[in-house]
């Protein structure tokens, strides 16, 4: 898949997510979206749990997936740092699907799907940071991605700082901002790597013009 088809799909999954959570949420008039966790969409108890989870989970995590290989075929040359950040946005893609394939028991959170489900979970944000405090270092080293470090850095630290609201009793919307955070980084490096290969100019500023001839060879 080119660089510029990953960074479309990149840009168009929280769409695509937020669309499946307004659908499915109104599927369920009991769903309070202030007191209930987005996993409960898909829990074993839930109608439509592999609708949500499929649809929620699995596929938005198979794009974020490919975005991490996307953005490993962009700045492996610059190192380790880059090979580890693309290589952690991968894993949260995958940890994400994961977390879709094993739904949670909200009734038993000691079972295996559970602690599967949580690990997916919290895999996937830990991933997200490793990648989100390694990657503005590539980014400001490459002209065509410059522009992109200070705010994919800042929707990382603001996701740190969503995680507050959660132990001032306000659970559920901290999860929420947080995936938003999330999910616009994935939307905001999407884009990046997008415009760094529609434009004319190769990306990386690697365009060397010709060199003129000389005087003699024209004559």
């Amino acid at each position: 898949m080119s660089q510029k088809k990953i960074g479309f799909l990149a840009m168009a999954v929280p769409l695509w997510f937020l669309a499946v959570y307004v659908v499915m949420a109104a599927m369920r008039p009991d769903y309070d979206h202030t007191d209930r966790a987005i996993s409960e969409l898909g829990s074993l108890d839930a109608p439509n749990l592999w609708a949500w989870n499929i649809l929620g989970y699995i596929l938005p995590g198979l794009v974020v997936a490919f975005l991490g290989m996307g953005l490993r075929r962009e700045f492996s040359p610059q190192g380790r740092g880059a090979v580890i950040g693309s290589v952690a946005v991968v894993a949260a893609g995958l940890l994400m699907a994961l977390s879709g394939a094993f739904p949670a028991n909200m009734s038993d959170f000691k079972s295996t799907t559970t602690l599967l489900h949580t690990v997916g979970s919290f895999g996937c944000y830990v991933a997200f940071l490793v990648a989100g405090f390694l990657l503005p270092a590539s980014f400001r080293k490459t002209s065509a991605w410059r522009w992109a470090a200070m705010p994919s850095l800042a929707l990382v630290v603001a996701s740190i700082a969503t995680g507050f609201l959660r132990f001032a009793g306000m659970q559920s919307i901290g999860q929420r901002l947080t995936f938003a955070c999330f999910f616009l980084w994935v939307a905001l490096v999407g884009f990046a790597l997008w415009r760094a290969h529609s434009s004319r100019v190769p990306p990386n500023n690697s365009f060397k013009p010709k060199p003129l001839r000389s005087s003699k060879g024209m004559a």
